[in-house]
């Protein structure tokens, strides 16, 4: 059996948003019957066929890291933000903090990217330049849509500030009903496009890598060869 590729999306918001149920949704296809609170982090995998149905088909392993969101873990989550291929943002649509509180998540854990150590920043130290240039692919998930009266749900379908400052694709999901990911929904075809972003993302970065290491090996190989004809 060929191993598949992997990669790593976490899975970020405050504690009770429903990130452990809107996981298992998206790996399962099947609803959370008894979801508990994540400590520390749990993860997750789903296979995802990039580019279904064209010729550069391809089966990869997303791991998806359900990242616990206590605040008395805030100290030690930064061990989860290494090598992050994508982000999904989580919030409750029943509590407009959570949503607000997104931008500290995606601080959180772009400064772990950025070699910030992955402290915990307050929402008013946020600052959306510092989005600019991000190239790692995020999606917003709004919860429990099932609790919103059609009035506010017409309202929420308008695209979030924070998506927007992302350029993230986003939608709600009611994680008590499979059908809201069900195959050729406007979700799961959002989700689908997310997942191939990430490995996208991931294979230019990768390419990158190589490109570097080529390029020392050659810088390398003409020292050495200045140096003999000396």
């Amino acid at each position: 059996m060929t191993t598949l590729e992997k990669v790593r999306v976490v899975v970020v918001g405050d504690s009770g948003v429903g990130k452990s149920c809107a996981v298992h949704l998206i790996c399962h296809n099947q609803v959370c019957s008894n979801p508990s609170y994540t400590i520390g982090a749990a993860v997750d995998v789903k296979i995802h066929e990039y580019k279904e149905g064209t010729p550069r088909q391809k089966s990869y392993f997303i791991e998806l890291w359900d990242v616990g969101g206590s605040v008395n873990h805030a100290n030690s989550r930064h061990v989860f933000y290494n090598q992050v291929n994508g982000i999904i943002l989580v919030h409750d649509l029943t509590n407009r903090k959570s949503l607000l509180n997104l931008r500290k998540w995606l601080g959180e854990v772009l400064s772990r990217e950025n070699g910030g150590g992955g402290r915990s920043k307050s929402s008013s130290e946020y600052d959306p330049e510092q989005f600019v240039g991000c190239q790692v692919p995020i999606l917003v998930l709004g919860t429990k849509a099932d609790q919103v009266d059609s009035k506010r749900q017409a309202f929420l379908s308008n695209t979030s500030l924070i998506a927007e400052e992302c350029g993230a694709d986003e939608f709600n999901l009611d994680c008590l009903s499979a059908k809201h990911l069900a195959p050729g929904s406007t979700n799961s075809v959002k989700l689908t496009r997310f997942f191939d972003k990430v490995i996208e993302r991931r294979q230019v970065s990768r390419e990158s890598s190589q490109f570097g290491a080529n390029s020392q090996d050659r810088r390398r190989l003409n020292s050495q060869k200045s140096f003999h004809m000396d």
